[in-house]
């Protein structure tokens, strides 16, 4: 665990528990403890800071065969939700931050990303094909509650007509179902909510400054209740720390109204693992050795294996239990229907403010 220690005192309302140097970095920053800590009994305090980020463009392309989508937007850079687990802190590296308390704290968003989404639209050498938001953060985290964003990245595509999907574990989704619910009723939208854990102890540990459990169950009942379709996603599948929660969650979901579910297990990539095993050994020391000990069985005996095609499930019999009492769960509350496939047919670019009406097509 080199570039970390568990003396540093606990940071409030945040994930990690230490703010290491990115890999990137040519000098190496490292928190110690002087002998002071334990005398004081405040927890320290961040501040989130949040900078514009200037793109030249905004829809990203990717072609894993693991994720299921090949477009995607994000709105955002690093996430103050502050997910311990969250897969993208590595990335914060990239930017000459930490993937720890940097990442969820020192944060990036993208001014231009609708006036950017709206010209790559308008390209003649664009074709549509259905653009996921938030493949790697959170699209509502709390500062989409003033920065509208995500907000306005739906209104350049509804406008479009354009097919979309998002995921979120934030309860701030609702708040755009005036656009969310006419995308839906015109096949355009489906919206994937997580829910890792009904414990509220654990969440706020795990997840500090992402929405309750209940808070989220709410999300996918007003949901689903004006004809948004929603999958409820389980991720990460955590063995001996979370797991044993997953048929509860498909069933809360379901009785929400949802009717798709998926799962992920735990991703622990580059300076993950060392957040996580922190974490882990800071709050659930009694379970540590346990909880990694699983980790590993499957992960081959790592605590990572990144080969595509079992790199979301795991392999080995810890991973195929979970597998087959996910499948079981998912078609005892009836949330095995397959995905309806969203329209593509209906895309079409508007007319700009200024263009002149064509007096025979569909601008009259």
């Amino acid at each position: 665990m080199s570039g970390f220690t568990s003396q540093i005192p606990t940071v409030r309302g945040r994930g990690a528990r230490s703010n290491a140097s990115g890999r990137f970095e040519t000098a190496v920053r490292e928190a110690f403890d002087d002998g002071w800590t334990a005398e004081d009994a405040e927890p320290q305090q961040i501040v989130t800071t949040v900078s514009a980020e200037k793109a030249k463009v905004i829809i990203s392309r990717n072609d894993s065969p693991d994720v299921g989508f090949s477009a995607s937007i994000n709105p955002y850079r690093g996430c103050e939700h502050g997910c311990i687990y969250c897969y993208a802190r590595p990335a914060h590296a990239y930017m000459g931050l930490s993937p720890g308390l940097d990442f969820e704290t020192r944060l990036f968003f993208k001014p231009e990303a609708a006036k950017l989404l709206d010209a790559e639209l308008r390209s003649p050498r664009y074709r549509p094909e259905f653009i996921h938001i938030g493949g790697n953060t959170d699209p509502y985290q709390p500062q989409e509650r003033t920065l509208h964003i995500t907000r306005g990245l739906i209104e350049v595509l509804v406008r479009f007509h354009h097919p979309f999907s998002l995921i979120t574990k934030s309860a701030l989704v609702v708040r755009d179902l005036d656009l969310l619910a006419p995308a839906a009723a015109e096949g355009l939208v489906r919206v994937a909510v997580s829910v890792t854990t009904l414990d509220r102890k654990l969440a706020r540990s795990m997840e500090p400054r992402a929405a309750t459990p209940e808070k989220r169950i709410e999300a996918i009942r007003r949901l689903t209740a004006e004809g948004v379709p929603v999958t409820v996603m389980f991720a990460p599948a955590i063995p001996g720390l979370n797991d044993h929660e997953l048929e509860t969650v498909l069933e809360r979901a379901a009785e929400a109204g949802a009717s798709g579910a998926g799962y992920v297990a735990l991703r622990l990539p580059r300076e993950i693992k060392d957040l996580f095993r922190e974490w882990l050994e800071s709050d659930h020391p009694d379970r540590a050795r346990h909880v990694m000990s699983l980790i590993r069985q499957i992960r081959g005996g790592k605590d990572y294996d990144a080969e595509w095609g079992s790199r979301m499930q795991g392999s080995g019999p810890v991973a195929d239990l979970l597998k087959v009492r996910f499948q079981a769960a998912r078609k005892r509350y009836g949330l095995d229907q397959p995905w309806a496939p969203l329209d593509m047919g209906n895309f079409r670019v508007p007319p700009k403010t200024g263009d002149q009406i064509d007096l025979f097509g569909e601008g009259l």
